[in-house]
């Protein structure tokens, strides 16, 4: 069984320019890594595959049964119920492979984003769809809660397609890579490390190749023009005007050279030079290497002329059934901080005290971990505002993050990386003093997670990141905060 993506093309309406265009690709049986830019499209043509859209031309068969788990884990599956009621075989598989409990089903409101996303998970894998389609199912996911949905979708025995900015997820399940290269779409063997490091590869011959062609071209083109000044000469001595009409020598070797076709050589060379030189253009172009960020931001940001950015005396907070005790919290102008802990351990309601404290005269800009449809219209109404100045600085950050800036100046099909990045675009060019930051690397695609890594690491002011991703932790944070359960309740300490 496979799934073949034939010419595929699809635009959103009043879109600029397609999403994707002319795509083609074959999915078989077990899993497919889909990797791009944010914005490429990927989830796109994810859609497509599912047949949630149908595109404008190309063609997706043969018709299967399939499933879409979305990168937003905020609205419950249609089917919720219907796995909360059943208790039959694979009802409790798929429960027992994402360590499901029962009263999840029932508060889904009140459930942390990773134990949203498991649940999604679950009632997708009960659906036994032919294609099941995964748009970066471990964005929420604790290290431990990862490794139980490697397991769940390894399960899977039909045709997966995983959308993932996730490095180990992508080398441990898929077999086969569809990479998004610019406007090209190209399916590779193996993960991502097997399959970027192979695009790498072919990048640096291609720029190889191209320098080659430049330096030819550019060969070509002074000895065209060197040729091109001769035959000018030699037509320039030809010429009988100016000739003392007694001088019959003169015009006699002329009239000879002429005659011979000798006063022609150095114009038949320029016009083959020229032809040399076209040639050598044309196949410069046709080696186009697509430009590549190189992880650099900018530097933004100032630390606050002041002895704190925050600080929260020593509380209780409630987290659904149970309560997190936070010992008396400061954040110094220049602190680092890493808050972290499991899914469902109450960070968000920590990061919410955090900035509920934060003194008036603190400059704070907040990236939160959901991006709900009220702050996606706030985001992009704040954009259309700014100034002609201070809009193409927030532009110029995005597009330093790999992401178009004629798409944010479109919005109508943002990707949630293209969102989160336009937040903390608009956040940044303030200079703020405090930032907050709720998993900022979920929906982004690698080469921003680094810029974004490089960034914090010289970040002036203070820093409140929540994120399980230890790299990014590491190269941040000087301090950390970490929850942890004791018994039925969780403590924070910090170390």
């Amino acid at each position: 069984m496979q799934l073949n993506l034939s010419n595929v093309s699809y635009a959103y309406p009043d879109a600029a320019s397609p999403a994707i265009a002319d795509v083609s690709a074959t999915f078989p049986s077990g899993w497919t890594g889909v990797i791009g830019d944010n914005g490429c499209g990927k989830s796109t043509l994810a859609r497509v595959a599912a047949r949630l859209i149908r595109p404008d031309s190309g063609s997706a068969s043969p018709k299967l049964f399939s499933a879409y788990c979305e990168q937003d884990s905020s609205q419950a599956p249609e089917n919720l119920l219907d796995l909360a009621s059943d208790w039959g075989q694979e009802a409790q598989r798929v429960r027992a492979l994402l360590h499901i409990e029962d009263d999840w089903f029932w508060r889904y409101e009140t459930l942390s984003g990773g134990q949203q996303k498991r649940l999604q998970i679950a009632c997708a894998l009960y659906m036994r769809p032919d294609v099941l389609v995964m748009d970066e199912p471990t964005n929420d996911l604790d290290a431990a809660t990862c490794d139980i949905v490697k397991e769940a979708l390894a399960s899977f025995a039909g045709i997966g397609i995983l959308i993932s900015h996730d490095r180990d997820l992508l080398d441990s399940l898929v077999s086969q890579s569809l990479l998004c290269e610019g406007s090209r779409w190209t399916m590779r063997p193996g993960g991502y490390s097997k399959a970027s490091g192979q695009a790498a590869s072919e990048r640096i011959f291609a720029m190889r190749d191209r320098e080659k062609a430049a330096h030819k071209a550019k060969r070509l083109k002074t000895e065209a023009q060197r040729r091109c000044e001769e035959a000018a000469r030699q037509k320039s001595k030809r010429s009988k005007r100016g000739l003392d009409k007694n001088d019959s020598d003169a015009r006699e070797r002329i009239g000879r050279a002429i005659f011979t076709g000798k006063d022609g050589v150095a114009g038949k060379l320029s016009a083959t030079m020229d032809k040399r030189l076209a040639k050598a253009e044309a196949e410069l172009l046709e080696k186009s290497v697509p430009k590549r960020y190189d992880h650099r931001i900018g530097e933004f940001g100032e630390a606050a002329l002041s002895n704190h950015v925050a600080h929260v005396d020593k509380t209780r907070l409630r987290a659904g059934e149970f309560f997190v005790e936070v010992p008396e919290l400061w954040i110094s102008p220049a602190d680092h901080v890493v808050l972290t802990g499991a899914n469902g351990t109450g960070k968000s309601l920590v990061v919410r005290s955090i900035i509920e404290s934060v003194p008036d005269n603190i400059k704070a800009a907040y990236v939160p971990q959901n991006v709900g449809a009220n702050e996606r219209e706030r985001t992009l109404l704040s954009l259309r505002s700014q100034t002609p100045e201070r809009k193409g600085l927030i532009l110029s950050i995005v597009a330093r993050l790999n992401s178009s800036p004629d798409k944010l100046l479109d919005g109508n099909d943002l990707s949630p990386g293209e969102l989160r990045k336009l937040m903390l675009a608009e956040g940044l060019v303030t200079n703020p003093n405090f930032l907050v930051l709720d998993e900022p690397a979920n929906h982004l695609d690698v080469g921003s997670i680094e810029a974004l890594q490089n960034m914090l690491a010289s970040f002036p002011g203070a820093i409140l990141l929540v994120t399980h991703d230890r790299r990014l932790a590491d190269a941040t944070a000087q301090t950390e905060w970490k929850i942890e359960q004791h018994g039925g309740a969780f403590e924070l300490k910090v170390t």
